[in-house]
């Protein structure tokens, strides 16, 4: 397997003859001319910021230097850095330096820029100096002989007078060339390693690529529910007032029309089939976004949807208000476990417990079912999985043969506010219908 980084290409048996001791090399010497270079805009900078004025570009210079340090990596590993900043929910410099002020990665490299302009660049050049500089001196011997004429220094300590000894000075050259290059790979790979700690995203950012999607990914479920529930208020103003005042009308006709005729049958049917029509559709609207889950939230909701179960539930539900994503999330896993449960497990019971505590959202649903539930098998259960997911979430099934089948839903998220909250109760339990 081709090596991802020096530190990997260092064991293996041809690392001199390969690319990587000059990867090396070059990240080093690279590393001398960037330190360099940002010890003198820190202190440019750093006078400024007597003015204030300085203080904002002192901020953007940690991200810059980040972004050039990362690609900078690339030298000594093949694998590129993340970058661990989030990306602003608004547009203007002003929203850019409020994120990246709140960061911190961005105080990681502003700390890494002042050890680079301070200790780094200039152990940089030394190595540099040590694995390269001194078996290019010892190589070039022969030269500076023949242009000095009888004597010439090497590496400004060793004499040399004639050209067998500059022979032997530059096969001690070669010689080195090839040894330090292990040890000057090694330390190329520490400041890498260094590097690599400050410059990506740690557990505790929040931040970075991964951050933004998951915040995304947040985003999309928010927008789905909103447009869940326009769709909803859509149909319910709409289109079933509609199918209302048409079995209205229909009612009346059956009314005027003459009994026992065939008008009178055809406007029979046309208002059976129009009230059926209105019956779905209700069951539609509930099925897209309940009034009680808008209105009273999910305990409430849970209740209702135990009270409407084919299979007798007994639930055991005290919950705050939560978040509208979460709440339908929790919803609607409940609502297609105890349609499962009447369908296909043979159980004769049910229960339904949900508690929020310690931030979490908790779920159980349990029958004492014949067991053995396959979600693959079409349950309907993998894509309520994939979308508790998106809120970090976590669905479990534990079926074994002969039961009972448990499902468990666990939802980070905190309890709305009082304020926010439905004024009507917010916990409830019962015993299912028997």
């Amino acid at each position: 397997m081709e090596p991802r980084t020096c530190w990997q290409a260092l064991t293996r048996t041809r690392f001199p003859l390969g690319s990587w001791p000059w990867r090396a090399a070059g990240y080093l010497a690279s590393g001398g001319i960037v330190g360099a270079a940002v010890g003198l805009v820190y202190l440019v900078l750093g006078v400024f910021s007597l003015f204030v004025v300085g203080l904002p570009l002192l901020l953007l210079s940690g991200p810059a230097l980040g972004g050039v340090e990362r690609r900078r990596l690339r030298l000594v590993e093949r694998d590129p850095a993340p970058d661990p900043h989030r990306v602003p929910t608004a547009p203007g410099l002003a929203a850019w330096l409020r994120v990246r002020a709140g960061e911190q990665a961005t105080w990681r490299e502003l700390a890494y820029g002042l050890l680079l302009a301070t200790v780094l660049w200039p152990l940089d050049l030394l190595a540099l100096a040590v694995g390269v500089g001194l078996p290019v001196a010892l190589l070039g011997a022969p030269v500076r002989l023949a242009v000095d004429g009888q004597e010439t220094k090497v590496v400004k300590a060793y004499l040399v007078t004639s050209y067998p000894e500059a022979f032997a000075a530059a096969l001690l050259g070669a010689v080195l060339l090839v040894v330090l290059a292990y040890p000057l790979a090694a330390v190329a790979g520490a400041r890498a390693a260094l590097a690599r700690a400050l410059l990506t995203p740690r557990e505790g950012d929040g931040g970075g690529a991964i951050g933004e999607v998951i915040a995304s990914r947040a985003r999309l479920v928010d927008a789905f529910e909103a447009e869940r529930r326009r769709i909803e208020r859509d149909l319910h103003d709409g289109a079933q007032q509609r199918l209302v005042a048409l079995t209205m009308t229909l009612g009346l006709a059956r009314l005027d029309a003459p009994a026992g005729g065939p008008l009178a049958e055809q406007l029979a049917k046309a208002h059976a089939e129009a009230g059926q029509v209105l019956t779905e559709l209700r069951e539609l609207i509930h099925g897209i976004h309940p009034q009680v889950l808008a209105d009273y939230g999910l305990g409430p909701a849970l209740v209702d949807a135990a009270d409407r179960s084919a299979v007798p539930v007994d639930t055991d539900v005290e919950l705050p208000r939560l978040p509208t994503s979460v709440e339908s999330a929790g919803y609607f896993a409940v609502c297609e476990a105890l349609a499962n449960i009447g369908k296909h497990s043979g159980a004769t019971r049910a229960a339904v417990t949900a508690r929020h505590a310690d931030g979490v959202l908790r779920l159980a649903v349990e029958d004492d079912g014949r067991g053995a539930a396959d979600p693959a098998r079409g349950s309907g259960l993998t894509g309520l999985a994939d979308r508790i997911a998106v809120l970090d979430g976590t669905l479990t099934i534990m079926s074994p043969p002969g039961g009972p089948t448990v499902l468990r839903v666990e939802i980070p998220c905190p309890a709305l506010p009082e304020s926010s909250a439905s004024s009507s109760p917010r916990t409830a339990s019962s015993s299912g219908r028997g």
